[in-house]
Order: structure tokens, then C-alpha cells, then sequence
């Protein structure tokens, strides 16, 4: 029998395994079939009710994906989080696409202060990516989600791509599905073809979509990186770490010895420096507060979970412990939470930053 495969996430349909991916019941099958609109059980339920059922992929699945990328002769996009650059990195990606001609593009622009320049942030993910051994043709802008530059990076695309398919990669959560169906609704008017969430792993298989050439673009299951928060929330919590808002800064005056809290997912400790600004960038809906450095791990332990949300208290016991990472700037930085945001420090001073075990902290220079 011919193989289907869903049109949503791109998984070979089955009827047998529920808790394996693909899965729709025959009946659902055969309605598909007779509509055209085949979706997987997991696809359905997540399209209409925003439900996720946990399907998952192997490490090996994704690095199979990869090699392929690197053994067809294709233009290939790679989409990263501007919110989140350094957590939306393919680890050794330039070694992957083996010579590939490679596009850069930079999505959730618009969740970024409207005063930043588009050409610094372009300007600051060049020099980012150079960082990371990558040389793209071009480095774009967009947001997937307001439909910002959709007819421009189509236009960078059919010049890049010389007739060539075209991959589609990135890591979960950088908003890939979400773009590639505004690319389709800019060419044919079809609305949400792709299913697209803010569940990390919606994506299971590469999908084809057909270009008038006989060519293809492929959109690629996002690659999991282990360090970013969104593995350790509650669905209803994600909505903490996907703005889609445009971002208003918060600017807290600290004297040396005082914490920030950042909800009850992460600490930020200013340690040792002269009195001096720092500006917050997480969503808009996370609340933070400010305590004494020496107070701050009771204030942590009574308040989590309570005033200090999220995680809510059902869910405290299962979040991972806070651990510290203690660093030293002398000039103005960024310190970002892998995946939640980033505080901008001017230093100099000493400062120490609390998250999940496994999320990672990283400092880089300064984006805004």
C-alpha cells in the first residue's frame, strides 16, 4: 500500500500504534483521503484544541535529517530566534550542509524594542554567526507571526536557490513552521497548512511542498536543544517564553548584594560593583522582584510557587534546582537565560545568574 504521510507534520500515517507518531484512526483516515487533508491524530488535536500528545524523536533521527541536508545540492535556511540566538544554534550546522549555499534569517523581529535598528540587529547576527563558523549568503529579518518581510525573504529565496531545492532548518521553537506557512499563503492563499505551535517538536518529519519548477522546499523537524527552558514548563507556561508582544524593557537601579527573581524560573545576582542600571528583556507578563542577595535564597524557598510563579505550587516539586553561575564583566553585556531572555549589565561588576539545572547561561555582547 502507498505510504501518506501527514501534511501537518510530516509523519508516515499509521493506524495501529496510537503512542507512536503518525497515528490517526481509520476512520479519520478515510475521511482524509476523501478531503485531501490528511493530518495524524496528534496534528488534529493540537490544530483544534491545542492539545500536544508527546511523540519523540531520537537524537539519531535528527542528525539522519541533517546528513541529508548535506548530501543534496540545496540552498538552505537556516531560521534562528532573535530572542534566543545563542539557544537556536544547530551545533556544528557548517559542518552539515558541506558547502552548502546557506540563507540566514532572523524571526520574531518584531517582538524587539521598536527604537533598535534593523541594520545593527542584521550588523549583530552576521557578526554572531561568524562567530559560530557560519558565512551565510544573506542575513534577513522577519516575523512569521505579523507576516513582516514574507514577500522579501521569497524573493531572497528564488534568487538564492538557482533552480535548487531548498531545507528549511532550525532548532523547536524559533517559529519554522509558523514562517514557512506565511511563505505559503503569500504564493497560494492557503492558510495554516503546516500545523505550527508553540510546543517544542511539533514538526516530525520533513515536509515537502512542491515548487512550480519540480524543485521542493523541505521544512525539517526542529533540532532539540537540551539547555532551553521550554523542556522544563508546563504547557500552559510556554506562553512565558514565547513574546508576542513587542518587548518593554525594564531598567532596575541595583546597589551591590541585591537579586533580582525573574518568576520563580530564574535568579539574577548583582554582587560586587558600583551602583548601576540594568535592563531586564523577558515577556511582558513574567513578573519580576527585586530582594537583598542575603535574603534571597529564603525569600526563594517560601515564595516559589506562590508570588514567585511560574512554576505554580503543583508544579514546584518537579522543576529542576536553580543552579549558579558566577562571572565577571567589565564592559557592557548581555546575560542571557538560554530560551527566557537576558539582562543587559553595563559593569563593571561581578554578578552571579541562577536557572534550571541543564538550562543554559551565557553572556555575549550586547544586542541593544
Amino acid at each position: 500500500m502507498e505510504k501518506l504521510f501527514c501534511i501537518g507534520c510530516g509523519a508516515c500515517l499509521q493506524t495501529t500504534a496510537p503512542d507512536q507518531a503518525g497515528y490517526t484512526p481509520k476512520s479519520a483516515l478515510e475521511k482524509g483521503l476523501e478531503s485531501g487533508e490528511l493530518y495524524c491524530q496528534r496534528c488534529f488535536r493540537l490544530r483544534h484544541y491545542n492539545d500536544i500528545m508527546d511523540v519523540h524523536l531520537s537524537d539519531d533521527d535528527f542528525l539522519k535529517i541533517l546528513h541529508e541536508v548535506g548530501d543534496s545540492n540545496a540552498l538552505v535556511v537556516n531560521v534562528v530566534d532573535i530572542f534566543d540566538f545563542n539557544g537556536s544554534v544547530i551545533p556544528g550546522l557548517q559542518r552539515f550542509i558541506s558547502g552548502n549555499d546557506l540563507l540566514l534569517v532572523g524571526n520574531k523581529s518584531d517582538i524587539l524594542p521598536r527604537s533598535v535598528k534593523t541594520s545593527k540587529v542584521r550588523q549583530w547576527l552576521t557578526e554572531r554567526a561568524h562567530e559560530e563558523g557560519l558565512h551565510p549568503l544573506d542575513v534577513m529579518l522577519t516575523s512569521a507571526q505579523n507576516k513582516q518581510a514574507i514577500k522579501d525573504l521569497i524573493a531572497a529565496i528564488e534568487t538564492f536557490r538557482q533552480g535548487r531545492d531548498v531545507y528549511v532548518v532550525g532548532v523547536t521553537n524559533v517559529g519554522k513552521s509558523t514562517l514557512i506557512n506565511a511563505m505559503i499563503q503569500e504564493l497560494t492563499g492557503d492558510k495554516d497548512v503546516i500545523t505550527a505551535s508553540r510546543f517544542p517538536g511539533t514538526t516530525l518529519d520533513k515536509i515537502e511542498i512542491p515548487l512550480d519548477d519540480g524543485s521542493y522546499i523541505f521544512d525539517t523537524p526542529g533540532i532539540i536543544h537540551r539547555h532551553q527552558m521550554a523542556h522544563y514548563l508546563s504547557a500552559k507556561d510556554l506562553k512565558y517564553i514565547n513574546p508576542k508582544k513587542e518587548l518593554k524593557p525594564k531598567t532596575y537601579q541595583l546597589n551591590a548584594e541585591q537579586t533580582l527573581f525573574l518568576g520563580g524560573l530564574a535568579r539574577f545576582d548583582f554582587i560586587e560593583g558600583e551602583r548601576q542600571g540594568f535592563t531586564a528583556y523577558f515577556d511582558n507578563n513574567l513578573k519580576l522582584h527585586r530582594t537583598k542577595l542575603a535574603f534571597a535564597d529564603a525569600f526563594y524557598d517560601k515564595h516559589v510557587g506562590s508570588l514567585l510563579t511560574p512554576p505554580d505550587k503543583k508544579e514546584v516539586a518537579a522543576f529542576p534546582q536553580l543552579v549558579r553561575h558566577e562571572l565577571r564583566i567589565e564592559e557592557k553585556t548581555d546575560l542571557v537565560f538560554s530560551g527566557l531572555g537576558w539582562i543587559c549589565a553595563k559593569g563593571p561588576a561581578r554578578l552571579a545568574a541562577w536557572a534550571p539545572k541543564g538550562v543554559a547561561v551565557v553572556t555575549r555582547k550586547a544586542l541593544i
